[in-house]
């Protein structure tokens, strides 16, 4: 299956950085409350132990309270163990209580930030998607958009939501465990700290080939969205050539690249956790020895032992968590790259600072010495020179290739040339406003798309804000009322995905309904009536009729039939003007278009016969 090809920009760090910080700047006050509930989620999490260490040093033990302590508490608790006791249960409640009213609180705004974030993102790209030109999306997947608008951002938000809460969390736990610990015990302290940073540097060397492998796997994920909407998108030809089980092998071979690259990089990341965790339990039996030797030669408490157990498997913790979420972070950096990359892509219609808006189009349109190409090294158009007065009717027509539809897109600006000048009544189309110019165009094509919804709504698509009769009276000049006014619900009957419950006349009667609500001076015609049977051509040649009545209108064709009667006729051929001019002239030049004519009418009176070939010259 043939693939477009996919556009792999380097990423800018920097640019990334700025992303993160426009996207969480509006919810700074939500970041405060997230930061101070943190820190007394983290209070609490470094006071938890400290209630058992007095139960077994003061209550169980014989060793007293420190005189801090004691005096703070008064000799009528400090000297009495139920009275300590009684303490050291209402400060695990108050403790629990605290911290998990800060840890809802954390959570909630948290993931209120996350959605948000995604929210704003998801809308930013799209936006920006919007505004590319069509070039971009010769170049692009649509299969591959998808997925980074909806599964690359739902990742961002499940790691903003979750794992970022969890990363905080335990760096701000570790700052303080830090200070505790030394004080606890300064040998101990120092094995865990030496030990810290060869475990972050085996992280780190992992956490680049698990990026690697993450990306591999998403970029396989990608292509199975592609292949399954290329295929649904196209079921009809698929069944109607039996090709279902091809169609199933392309997705059988995507989905099985996806399952090699998942497993190899499951790999690599099953490798990481085990490791960190059998170093820090080396550590924490040390320590356990260590401990009870120094409890025996009554060096240490039994209870700051416990306390600082519990500190140093809280002081790993940050280190195996990175190990278990490495994953997660690739996934996240990966995803973060795939938005910035569609972010980063610049292949825009620019519009000048001091462009204009058109005013009073009358609709002369002029193409001079115009050359394009969508490729470097490939001209499409070159030298394309001529010129439509207002309000005439305009033939394109040309063998398959020949830079027809090419030349209608340069007028609302949907690529632009590489050479030359497009112009409206004198006016360089680079000098409007993009928007404004293509307000000037309306356009029916050859294959009308219709989007989800009414019938009503796909007619005022072009021009929002339309009244209900204003719809009805654009369907009834389409030729399109009658068969409205027979569906059930009429003009609020849902057209399907596509518009697929109508019939090519319908949606293409419903396509100059839009167009003729629209109201536009300019009309491009993509081969309207190309796909139509005879009987719907005639429904909708009449609508077509009235609504290029008044307006400058460009006809793309291959039925010479339909634009017989155009005011001017251009032939193109090989990207360039072959010749133009009417229908009669054309045939009296018994030229491209002749030749075309008669292959279409070969019966038909009055066409001149084809030129008699050279005669071999004669041998000397």
């Amino acid at each position: 299956m043939p693939k477009k090809e996919q556009s792999q920009a380097p990423v800018d760090r920097s640019g990334m950085s700025r992303l993160v910080r426009d996207l969480l700047r509006p919810y700074r006050g939500w970041l405060v409350i997230i930061f101070v509930a943190m820190l007394v989620e983290t209070a609490m999490s470094l006071a938890g132990p400290w209630p058992l260490k007095i139960v077994l040093d003061s209550v169980i033990g014989h060793h007293p309270m420190p005189a801090w302590a004691a005096r703070l508490l008064g000799p009528g608790v400090a000297d009495h163990k139920m009275g300590l006791a009684a303490l050291a249960a209402g400060l695990i409640i108050v403790i629990a209580v605290l911290e998990n009213a800060a840890s809802y609180v954390d959570n909630y705004y948290t993931e209120s930030v996350g959605q948000y974030v995604a929210n704003d993102l998801r809308l930013r790209v799209y936006h920006h998607l919007d505004r590319l030109s069509l070039g971009y999306y010769d170049k692009q997947q649509t299969g591959n958009l998808l997925s980074t608008i909806t599964t690359d951002i739902t990742t961002i938000q499940n790691f903003a939501s979750a794992a970022t809460l969890g990363i905080l969390v335990d760096i701000l736990t570790i700052i303080g465990m830090l200070g505790l610990m030394f004080w606890l015990n300064f040998d101990f302290t120092l094995i865990a700290v030496a030990v810290t940073p060869f475990l972050l540097l085996f992280v780190s060397r992992f956490k680049k080939a698990v990026k690697k492998a993450t990306h591999e796997v998403r970029h396989r994920q990608s292509d199975i969205v592609a292949v399954v909407q290329e295929g649904l998108e196209s079921m009809r030809v698929v069944k109607a050539y039996g090709r279902e089980t091809l169609e199933e092998q392309h997705l059988q071979q995507a989905s099985q690249a996806a399952v090699d690259a998942a497993l190899k990089a499951r790999r690599i990341k099953s490798a990481l956790s085990p490791v960190v965790a059998v170093v820090v339990s080396l550590c924490t039996g040390f320590v356990l020895y260590r401990g009870s030797y120094l409890i025996l030669h009554d060096a240490m408490t039994i209870g700051a032992l416990t306390v600082f157990l519990s500190y140093l498997s809280k002081f790993f913790k940050p280190v195996q968590d990175l190990a278990k979420m490495t994953n997660s972070i690739a996934q996240a950096t990966v995803a973060v790259e795939r938005v910035q990359t569609i972010l980063a892509a610049d292949e825009m219609i620019p519009e000048k600072p001091d462009a204009r808006e058109p005013r009073g189009v009358q609709g002369e349109i002029t193409f001079d010495k115009v050359a394009f190409s969508y490729k470097p090294d490939s001209p499409v158009l070159k030298e394309i020179t001529f010129k439509i007065e207002p309000g005439q009717l305009v033939g394109f027509v040309g063998a398959t290739g020949g830079g027809k539809s090419t030349v209608a897109s340069l007028i609302p600006r949907f690529y632009d040339a590489t050479q030359g000048r497009v112009l409206i009544d004198g006016t360089d189309v680079k000098d409007f406003k993009l928007k404004a110019l293509r307000n000037q165009i309306g356009c029916v094509l050859q294959d009308t798309v219709l989007f989800a919804g009414t019938i009503a709504e796909n007619i005022a698509y072009g021009r929002p804000g339309a009244t209900r009769e204003e719809v009805v009276a654009a369907a009834k000049l389409a030729n399109a009322d009658e068969f409205i006014s027979r569906m059930p619900k009429g003009y609020d009957s849902e057209v399907g995905e596509r518009g697929m419950t109508l019939s090519g006349g319908q949606r293409q009667r419903i396509g100059i309904a839009r167009a003729i609500i629209r109201n536009s001076p300019i009309l491009i015609l993509d081969e309207p009536t190309a796909a139509l049977d005879t009987e719907s051509e005639k429904v909708v040649m009449e609508a077509l009729e009235r609504l290029m009545k008044g307006r400058t209108a460009i006809a793309i064709a291959h039925r010479l039939s339909t634009i017989k009667d155009a005011d001017k006729i251009v032939v193109f051929k090989d990207g360039f003007v072959h010749e133009q001019g009417t229908h009669d002239e054309l045939l009296g030049k018994n030229g491209l278009y002749a030749e075309l004519y008669r292959i279409q009418f070969p019966t038909e009176s009055g066409v001149p016969p084809a030129p008699a070939a050279a005669a071999p010259a004669a041998k000397a």
